[in-house]
């Protein structure tokens, strides 16, 4: 290359831990310790993660759904001057339901070289325990809150196949009631505070779900799996595993 070159820098989308601070990679903390700038979706928590892996100094580029346009044109003209920036959400991995997805694109479409960084998944892990088959599965993440909602479902429950969604502990029990009124023989299984001190882990149709729930303070952010029932033998019984992790894993 002709003396003086400008070397473009890299965007590294690093996934990082859903709440057990110990499951971030190492290739995760050379990556974070070497990149020049970090976008994060939360300044604050980003700060928490650093302190812990004792990384320090790191300029912190602020970007949501709120502020994408001109959060990308910071990053974009840092990489241009041969910066590298790491990617990283509040917990699990970049764009998968969480903000990147835009950034991804508008940097790639630019020419800047996107480089995956993997680790966990909020997704990923649920499906690791999920006693349903998943073999092959529609990931449809976050159900509009409102408008769309309605028919974003019966569009799912029109796949006869299994499916995976998010959903937030304010609408988890409007979920599992539409999905008893809709699909009352499905077997479900939904995980919540994946790696966090009150894991839980929940299998059953959505009406025995919803009455699990019906006396707990609902809390943490679920992945919900949905399996169309098998033909004549729907299983009604609900299952329910808890694992205390210890609070200095986190």
């Amino acid at each position: 290359m002709p003396s003086g070159h400008q070397h473009n820098g890299n965007l590294y989308v690093v996934a990082t831990p859903l709440g057990n601070l110990d499951d971030i990679t190492l290739r995760a903390i050379k990556t974070l310790q070497q990149s020049e700038a970090i976008a994060c979706e939360d300044t604050r928590r980003a700060s928490i993660l650093l302190r812990h892996l004792g990384i320090t100094g790191k300029p912190l580029v602020s970007y949501h759904d709120y502020n994408e346009p001109a959060a990308i044109n910071r990053i974009s003209r840092m990489l241009a001057e041969g910066l590298d920036v790491s990617l990283i959400t509040d917990a699990g991995t970049p764009a998968i339901s969480d903000p990147g997805f835009l950034m991804v694109r508008t940097l790639r479409e630019s020419g800047f070289a996107v480089i995956p960084v993997p680790g966990p998944s909020a997704l990923t892990a649920a499906l690791s325990v999920c006693p349903l088959p998943v073999s092959s599965f529609f990931f449809a993440g976050f159900l509009p809150h409102k408008k769309g909602r309605k028919s974003r479902l019966e569009f799912l429950l029109s796949l006869g196949a299994t499916f995976v969604l998010y959903e937030s502990p304010y609408r988890i029990r409007k979920l599992l009631e539409e999905l008893s009124v809709q699909m009352p023989d499905a077997e479900l299984f939904i995980a919540r505070e994946m790696t966090k001190i009150h894991e839980e882990y929940l299998s059953g149709t959505a009406e025995t779900l919803a009455e699990a729930l019906i006396e707990e303070k609902v809390r943490g952010e679920f992945v919900v799996v949905v399996h169309p029932a098998d033909t004549g033998n729907p299983k009604k019984n609900i299952s329910s595993n808890k694992y205390e992790q210890h609070a200095d894993h986190h």
